[in-house]
């Protein structure tokens, strides 16, 4: 029988360690070098989906970033970033335990980053609904960064979908943003192993009004 989605994450966040999976990251470059290339004001409100105990939001603020919001299924990882960060730092980020499906958004966001969450929804239906939550959360800009075609199929023993450059900008076009760049980022993991990534970033079409 496959485990809930929400039990899995927990699982892998209580049992490993961030040199135990594929998907730690040092330092996010191409995430950081999109928003710096945007010159997004240190009082935007930036959101990180599936953030997770990523690294980014300790540049973000680093950077005085003073509007952050993680997101991610899992409690277990939120801890963990907290933890990392120290109360001081912890205190000053927004943060959120959902799945993405379940989020409803009560602010507008600048900036939505998402580094290999969107990647999970295989399903169509699921992918439509992501991208109505994206459409009607966002004001500015969209980072997507998934496993590229020619990147893995899995991660965590579940079925990912693969993007290139095309079909990524089709999805978020049709959420009405308009793309600005995509990039493509071989991602070294803690193992050595290697896995394609492919970034876009995306920006609100302005004549766009709900």
């Amino acid at each position: 029988m496959t485990k809930p989605l929400k039990e899995h994450w927990e699982t892998i966040y209580e049992t490993k360690q961030p040199n135990e999976v594929s998907w730690t990251q040092e330092k996010p470059v191409i995430s950081l070098e999109f928003i710096q290339k945007f010159r997004v004001p240190k009082s935007a409100s930036i959101i990180d989906i599936g953030g997770g105990d990523s690294n980014l939001v300790d540049y973000l603020l680093k950077a005085g970033y003073t509007n952050v919001t993680v997101l991610d299924i899992s409690e277990a990882a939120i801890n963990r970033a907290k933890n990392r960060l120290g109360v001081v730092d912890a205190n000053k980020v927004k943060w959120i335990v959902s799945d993405i499906l379940d989020f409803k958004p009560i602010e507008k966001y600048n900036v939505w980053h998402d580094r290999a969450a969107f990647h999970f929804q295989t399903d169509p239906l699921k992918i439509q609904q992501y991208l109505e939550i994206v459409k009607n959360a966002v004001d500015g800009m969209v980072i997507v960064g998934t496993f590229s075609v020619d990147g893995p199929q899995k991660c965590s023993g579940l079925e990912i979908k693969q993007y290139d450059e095309q079909s990524m900008k089709e999805k978020f076009e049709e959420a009405r943003f308009n793309n600005v760049e995509c990039k493509r980022e071989d991602h070294i993991t803690p193992s050595g192993a290697v896995q394609n990534f492919v970034f876009c970033s995306f920006i609100k079409d302005s004549t766009f009004t709900d």
